[in-house]
């Protein structure tokens, strides 16, 4: 009897929990299908509209509620004043934690102060969501919690800018090569073989046979394109390199256009002609997204000039200080950017004391108080990076000044390198011991190949690596057998030499260290939404 009791409780219980559960699911129902987006508001100057979103960020004053409101769109200071909504209300809403998600109808009005030169004053509101303890609020946070909360901290402003350059640069990217005559194409994930090198393979199971995750689209493009004639791919690469540098990521998208009846010359004038539409696309379309991030786009209207092209063996001249470019010495720039970062850094450290004792001396106004504590922040970040600078410009001029004929540029290489220049720059005519087996040896030195590495400016690197392909067929079997290549894993590959080989040349531009460049971000993996690399798994 008792344990007929029990469980006729226990079973009441659990429906009660369930009536609950249905009742926030019923309760939480859109108030409205025909809001309106933020980034649109401009347009309703004086009118009614309806909102709906997140909160930002909150502050409150006698009998009326400040908030800034975000929709994915873009983001709007909302005034709700007490007699409009009523005194309960505006309490419920004072109280809401940073993330909430609201409704708001209300009214346009002009503000140039404010975001977007608008603001709305409420005149109702509806809860959805009451969040409280926002694991990520406005106190400073390290770059290992956040990304622990990669899946919130794309919620703010400098992430959600990211996020919308980088679809912009998705967008051109599909539209330069559609204008331009080239079909998309896609190429396998799964693959049995090799394309940059064995080193860096994924190796998984594909039906009881050894398969790998694809490094590169690229020999399958050279297929495509020997029917199609102009072809791009667009999709996931993966690399299992053991780094966590700023530049690498385990999984990344690549874009990779391959053409048949193109030498390489023709390759880099397409590289360059790519490149410059996609940052003049940027700056035309996402002003607003780089004024968020702070972003200087006078190194970017540069672009538009014509790209230097040099060759390997001047590359290294420019590295190793041995020439100057434009009056430009690479290491007399590296020690001059050393001793100004130490200068710019007791600045920095003075300047954060004389705002702190001001803090605490009392007296500043809330306003003042909150600009000083947020610069202070600031200053603190730029101070950061300048300390690792100081510790890294002596490790780049060491390995400038001995780097060794024949060797590939590291990363410092590229940054040393790219900062003597104002545009991208194209370095041709590589050492052929250190290119993939396909490229096409150069006909004038058959220890160089016709391939070509863009380098951004500031200090990014490479964001760009193609080339003419071989053509002839005893020469590639010879450099695949020279890699130590299984030649089972390539006769289809080799099928394209053997019917009807033709001159073709492609590249592949890395997206996110592009998102990087042009955000001008530190480290690659906030180019992406949920970053893969070295020991990041989760989210």
């Amino acid at each position: 009897m008792l344990c007929n009791i029990k469980q006729s409780y226990s079973n009441i219980i659990q429906q009660l929990k369930i009536d609950l559960t249905l009742q926030k699911i019923i309760s939480m129902q859109l108030k409205s299908r025909n809001t309106t987006s933020i980034s649109d508001l401009n347009k309703f100057i004086g009118d009614s509209v309806e909102l709906q979103g997140w909160i930002l960020n909150k502050r409150s004053s006698k009998g009326i509620v400040f908030l800034v409101l975000r929709d994915g769109s873009g983001y709007s200071q909302c005034i709700i004043a007490q007699d409009k909504v009523g005194e309960d209300t505006l309490k419920e809403i004072d109280g809401l934690g940073l993330e909430s998600s609201i409704y708001i109808k209300g009214i346009v009005v002009a503000d140039e102060r404010q975001i977007g030169g608008v603001e709305v004053h409420a005149d109702e509101v509806h809860i959805y969501h009451n969040t409280q303890d926002y694991p990520i609020a406005k106190k400073e946070h390290g770059v290992e919690f956040l990304m622990e909360k990669r899946h919130l901290w794309l919620r703010s402003k400098k992430q959600w800018a990211i996020m919308r350059v980088r679809n912009q640069i998705i967008f051109s990217i599909h539209q330069f090569f559609q204008e331009k005559g080239f079909v998309q194409m896609d190429s396998p994930i799964f693959t049995g073989n090799a394309v940059e090198g064995t080193s860096t393979l994924f190796e998984t199971e594909f039906f009881d046979k050894p398969a790998y995750l694809s490094q590169s689209g690229q020999l399958y493009g050279e297929a495509m394109a020997m029917s199609l004639g102009k072809i791009y791919t667009f999709g996931p690469t993966f690399r299992a390199e053991k780094s966590k540098t700023r530049r690498h990521l385990s999984e990344f998208w690549m874009i990779e256009p391959e053409m048949a009846f193109h030498d390489n010359d023709m390759n880099m004038d397409l590289i360059e002609e790519f490149i410059q539409y996609i940052v003049k696309s940027i700056l035309k379309s996402c002003k607003f997204e780089l004024e968020e991030l702070g972003r200087d786009t006078t190194m970017l209207e540069k672009v538009a000039q014509k790209f230097p092209r040099i060759s390997y063996d001047n590359a290294v001249l420019y590295l190793t200080g041995k020439e100057n470019v434009n009056g430009r010495n690479a290491i007399q720039l590296l020690q001059a950017d050393l001793e100004n970062a130490g200068k710019r850094i007791e600045e920095i450290d003075a300047d954060i004391v004389s705002r702190e004792n001001a803090i605490k001396a009392g007296g500043m106004k809330k306003g003042v108080i909150a600009f000083n504590e947020k610069k202070i922040l600031e200053l603190k970040a730029e101070g950061k990076e300048l300390e690792e600078l100081k510790r890294n410009i002596p490790q780049w001029i060491n390995s400038a000044q001995n780097f060794e004929y024949g060797s590939d540029f590291g990363g410092s290489d590229e940054t040393v390198l790219t900062r003597l220049f104002d545009t991208p720059i194209m370095v041709y005519n590589w050492p052929k011991a250190i290119k993939a087996f396909y490229m096409k040896e150069a006909e004038d030195n058959a220890t160089l190949v016709k391939g070509v590495d863009v380098l951004a400016p500031e200090g990014y690197g490479e964001i760009v690596g193609g080339g003419e392909r071989e053509t002839d067929l005893n020469i590639l079997i010879d450099a695949i057998n020279t890699h130590e290549l299984p030649m089972s894993a390539f006769e289809w590959y080799l099928d394209l030499r053997r019917f009807g080989s033709v001159p073709h040349a492609g590249f592949g531009l890395g997206l996110e260290r592009m998102v990087s460049w042009v955000c001008k971000i530190q480290h690659v993996r906030e180019s992406i939404p949920f970053p893969r690399m070295m020991g990041t798994l989760f989210p």
